[in-house]
């Protein structure tokens, strides 16, 4: 996973869970952050989807888990796009 990407996905969820940066990590998930419920895993994917020009299909969207699976996932489809 790229750093680069993991970092944008942090500041991504930061922003839209409210919770501070350096508190999410790659296990981060609903059940260690409370804010992280339904209508924000939403915001989440939108934000994402936005930010990095990608479209995530409903099976991918209902795999981010984590933060560390996000990132995963967007770092595939960003170079899935790049090619």
């Amino acid at each position: 996973m790229t750093p680069s990407i993991f970092e944008q996905v942090r500041g991504i969820a930061s922003d839209i869970l409210g919770v501070p940066a350096g508190k999410i990590t790659v296990a981060s998930s609903p059940e260690t952050i409370e804010s992280w419920d339904s209508m924000q895993h939403l915001n989440l994917v939108l934000a994402i989807e936005e930010r990095f020009g990608v479209q995530l299909s409903p099976e991918e969207i209902e795999q981010m888990n984590n933060i560390g699976l996000v990132a995963a996932l967007v770092e595939k489809k960003v170079s899935s796009v790049s090619r």
